[in-house]
């Protein structure tokens, strides 16, 4: 055990990662040493950041900090802290049942906890942070919150309002970035599409993302995730018009069933959606669009099943992505459904649908092959380079395999010819050095 040491462990997605970077960066300017993740945990301090989305989500942090407890009983740690979604949303239970954990922190009270381990939150590193990421690509989070009502989602029961950052503070932060030799930024929020009405009462992505373009450094902008309803059309010039931008969008449909549309108060139709999805094709040619389809949601019959299978097929998707309906305990579908799709039911219409997706995918892949297309190295394994294009998002999506053959440099962009295809991933060649 290593005194002074704090060691971090974060659940669930890119966001808290962010909030981890920048507590590391705090404690770090407080005199601790700090790892994040680390295989092998050795500090007298855990700090484990939770994610509290879906059951899956919330049983896994669960387990971590039960593994944690038991660390501590054992004298292997001294003192755990829990922050993050999960224990922000259940801030007044979870002390009760597990009372091992030194303190429970809420979404954003982490600055609390630098306060209790002696190490005030100091203004002056604002914007700054420890990337637990390769050093070449970091994730810029730009608002908090949603507004949306999903039926289903208890994300804004858990963060509250949408809460934008100024463009000037984004903009700092980007060039902070790359002053530290950062080159691609996936920008990301709960729903980048809502981005600034809070603060310029309108919607501010397109302009937040032309002038984070106009940045110098900043080599690939990558956009997670959008929202159907009200969506920016203005944000489609951008990215046909700016090379630095990727011509790559996740954007999260759920369903295509009006009747299911409805019932998940997701404010878009089916015909809109169609009309949306073409439109940004249309606008920006060559775009890969990554979605995400939610089955078993209450009320949703073969029929409606069948139409979500159908849309798969019609809009072919480069990146899809599914899972089964889960009541989340205060949602408005916890409180006014019935949760009807047998367990078996939604597991066999997730098998099907990511059938369906892996043989366009594959179709995806297959079509790329003999086309010159520029990557950027992530990492060595092996015997092969792992690169990936502007068309795939770091951990998520497919990747270029590349041999070793060739002397290459972490975190450099290259031209590669696609020598072969498999389903998620693709095999090149450099041409350009």
């Amino acid at each position: 055990m290593i005194k002074n040491k704090v060691d971090i462990i974060t659940l669930g997605c890119s966001k808290n990662l962010v909030d981890s970077e920048q507590l590391l960066k705090q404690l770090q300017a407080g005199g601790y040493s700090v790892a994040h993740d680390s295989d092998h945990v050795n500090g007298e301090i855990v700090v484990i950041n939770t994610c509290g989305f879906i059951g899956d989500a919330k049983e896994e942090s669960i387990d971590m900090i039960l593994r944690f407890c038991e660390a501590k009983k054992h004298r292997k740690i001294k003192k755990l802290y829990v922050m993050g979604c999960l224990s922000g949303r259940y801030i007044e239970d979870l002390p009760r049942e597990i009372p091992e954990v030194d303190k429970f922190y809420g979404k954003f009270d982490w600055k609390s906890l630098l306060a209790d381990l002696g190490s005030a939150y100091d203004d002056r590193l604002h914007n700054e942070r420890v990337l637990t990421t390769p050093s070449h690509y970091a994730y810029v989070k730009v608002g908090e919150g949603c507004n949306r009502t999903c039926a289903y989602c208890a994300i804004p029961i858990i963060t509250g309002k949408y809460q934008s950052r100024t463009i000037e503070d984004i903009e700092d932060e980007v060039r902070k970035l790359v002053a530290q030799g950062v080159k691609e930024f996936q920008i990301i929020a709960q729903d980048l599409t809502f981005y600034g009405w809070d603060i310029y009462r309108e919607f501010k992505i397109g302009e937040l993302v032309e002038r984070i373009s106009d940045i110098p450094g900043v080599e690939w902008i990558r956009l997670h995730y959008a929202y159907p309803a009200q969506f920016p059309m203005d944000l489609l010039r951008v990215m046909r018009e700016r090379d630095n931008v990727c011509k790559y969008l996740d954007i999260a449909l759920q369903h295509i069933s009006d009747p299911v549309l409805s019932r998940m108060k997701r404010h878009v139709t089916k015909e809109k959606t169609y009309e949306l999805l073409r439109k940004i094709r249309e606008e920006v040619p060559g775009i890969h669009l990554r979605t995400t389809l939610l089955v078993g949601f209450p009320g949703e019959t073969e029929q409606d099943f069948e139409e979500l299978k159908e849309f798969v097929q019609d809009m072919r998707f480069e990146r899809m992505g599914a899972f089964p309906y889960s009541a989340e305990e205060d949602t408005y579908s916890y409180k006014h459904y019935e949760d009807d799709v047998p367990e078996e039911v939604k597991q066999e219409r997730m098998d099907v649908l990511m059938a369906l997706q892996e043989s366009i995918a594959a179709e995806h892949s297959q079509s790329k092959v003999g086309q010159i297309l520029k990557v950027i190295i992530d990492r060595k394994e092996g015997d092969y380079y792992i690169a990936r294009t502007e068309f795939d998002s770091p951990e998520v999506d497919p990747e270029v395999l590349i041999p070793t053959t060739y002397s290459l440099e972490i975190g450099q962009m290259y031209k590669v010819k696609i020598t072969r295809a498999q389903v998620f991933d693709l095999y090149g060649e450099v041409i350009e050095a």
